[in-house]
């Protein structure tokens, strides 16, 4: 292949593809990483692009490239067609470069995962972004295949990615004959099988996790319909050609974005904050929308930082109005901005109006609330009116972090907030629910263990303790907790005091006896836990009395 050749390849791959790095541009365009690397350099050197720095939790920091406005003119002038012409064909607008930006995060995973399929297929003929399409991409293999790539983000909920799923699955639509689904943890990924079952052709899905570290032959995706994993080399082998990608309209109005200018002020645009931002801090607004009205100690415990190291990080955060401080009883607590919850919102394809509707704990003007009642937030409000039971489960699930973090041979792979650890599933004929205040793995040499953790300030009578256990026995009758988790999930119940955990531990005995249940219950009361911590022996079960620890 010719050097002139080489650089129309090369400019065709990142006008498809924005913000491709080196290594990415490599695999996507079927170069040697050398000739992408000349081919780069002689682009920069005559003015047809410029790179952008990015790194996210997933992904190493790295050097981004997308075309200038005379790198867009070249395109076109090589191809015989206008600009209007390239505008149309190409996520090259100013509209589409802001969403791009807007998503890096996931749009870099997505460009790994392209990566790993040119590896096993040796070409990629034809990669297209969507705009607001229930597809992330699509893209084109050769052979006539086509496969779509969708991921539900951290934040988004499962309504949204339902209703992402329901919209694919369509019968007059035109659809990819396959599909590859990122998901942000192991819950979340078997939940999606039940929906995804319903698409006309084969599903995969991997961890996001693992698919941004994974090549062709790591054997990290698993078929929506059997509990095996495959490499997506064998993914591809096994694929029958058909299938197409569909098509979105095009923008009505077209302009050709500016230059790419980051600096760290406070007059940053949001669509400009993935790149001014690191893993770190990434990782920071991740913790703070999952754990609102946290306190500082309490968000290092979970980050395994220390007081300075997060104190650190949230400067800047706080510089760019992404974290809130605000104090409904007297205490200074840390929660997402309204521009914070539009950031991740934006990322993961959720709806900002929606995730500010029901997490803002600051109004329009950025003015704190005065009190619980004064949260503007409707899912954040009733975090605020019970904020000693909102402190107790962060204290717990910090504690549980820093004792694994200091013990050998365990690990925390998990811990989820109250709204990502709720589970539906039937029961007689009705659609039921468990909510508990956290779930979380803890891997414990070759043992995984998955829990529930209830901390209880309520039920502290028999009738409410009865009616507190009633929702774990009826999920407990039915097989999804181990089709929900992979292992069966104990249930962890913390009481504030030692006569409300004996008094439960009775109730549970004759409950589980009246309903021929068994619930995997641990019980223990807040003094215990703080002397010895949850990993510690600070538990007591129904069957047997004396003291143990469910993770030993």
């Amino acid at each position: 292949m010719s050097s002139l050749r080489r650089d129309d390849v090369a400019l065709r791959t990142l006008a498809a593809m924005p913000f491709l790095d080196r290594l990415e541009l490599a695999a996507a365009a079927g170069l040697g990483e050398r000739t992408a690397h000349n081919s780069l350099a002689t682009f920069q050197g005559e003015g047809l692009v410029e790179c952008v720095r990015h790194a996210a939790p997933l992904t190493a920091t790295t050097r981004r490239w997308r075309l200038t406005e005379r790198g867009w003119r070249r395109l076109a002038q090589r191809q015989g067609s206008n600009l209007r012409h390239v505008l149309d064909r190409y996520p090259a607008s100013a509209h589409w470069q802001r969403l791009l930006l807007e998503r890096l995060d996931a749009v870099a995973v997505i460009y790994r995962l392209a990566s790993a399929l040119a590896d096993a297929a040796d070409d990629i003929p034809r990669f297209q972004w969507y705009r607001a399409d229930p597809l992330d991409a699509g893209v084109a293999l050769p052979g006539g295949k086509t496969l779509g790539i969708i991921r539900w983000g951290h934040t988004a909920d499962r309504t949204v990615f339902a209703d992402r799923i329901g919209r694919l699955t369509d019968h007059e639509r035109l659809n990819p004959r396959a599909l590859l689904v990122l998901l942000p943890d192991e819950p979340r990924l078997r939940q999606a099988r039940r929906p995804l079952a319903r698409y006309p052709g084969p599903v995969h899905l991997a961890l996001e996790a693992d698919a941004a570290r994974a090549w062709a032959d790591d054997p990290v995706w698993r078929a929506a319909n059997i509990d095996t994993t495959l490499t997506l080399r064998r993914v591809l082998d096994q694929l029958a050609p058909g299938g197409a990608l569909p098509a979105e309209p095009p923008l009505s109005r077209l302009s050709l974005p500016g230059p790419v200018e980051i600096n760290n002020h406070d007059g940053l645009p949001d669509h400009r904050l993935p790149l001014a931002l690191g893993p770190a801090a990434k990782r920071l607004l991740d913790c703070l929308s999952d754990w609102p009205w946290i306190k500082a100690d309490d968000l290092g415990g979970l980050l395994g930082l220390s007081p300075s190291g997060v104190s650190k990080i949230l400067a800047p955060l706080k510089r760019l109005d992404l974290v809130a401080e605000a104090s409904p009883d007297g205490r200074r607590l840390l929660a997402l901005s309204r521009r914070g919850l539009a950031f991740l919102a934006r990322r993961d394809r959720a709806s900002v109006a929606a995730a500010i509707r029901r997490w803002a704990v600051d109004h329009d003007d950025g003015t704190p609330p005065a009190h619980w009642r004064d949260v503007p937030g409707v899912r954040a409000r009733p975090l605020a009116r019970t904020i000693q039971h909102t402190q107790a489960v962060h204290r717990f699930m910090a504690d549980l972090a820093r004792q694994a973090g200091a013990t050998p041979g365990v690990q925390v792979i998990q811990l989820s907030s109250p709204h990502h650890s709720t589970r539906y599933f039937h029961h007689r004929g009705s659609l039921r629910s468990v909510h508990p205040d956290g779930y979380g793995v803890v891997r414990a040499g070759d043992n995984t263990l998955p829990f529930f953790l209830e901390w209880e300030r309520r039920a502290i009578h028999p009738s409410t303790m009865a009616a507190r256990l009633a929702p774990y026995l009826r999920y407990y009758s039915t097989k999804r907790p181990l089709d929900d988790h992979g292992h069966q999930p104990f249930v962890l119940v913390v009481f504030d005091d030692y006569l409300a955990e004996g008094n439960f531990l009775g109730v549970a005995r004759q409950e589980m006896e009246r309903a021929k249940v068994d619930v995997p219950l641990w019980v223990s009361f807040r003094e215990r836990l703080e002397q010895v911590g949850p990993l510690g022996k600070a538990w007591r079960s129904p069957d047997v009395l004396e003291l143990g620890c469910p993770f030993a």
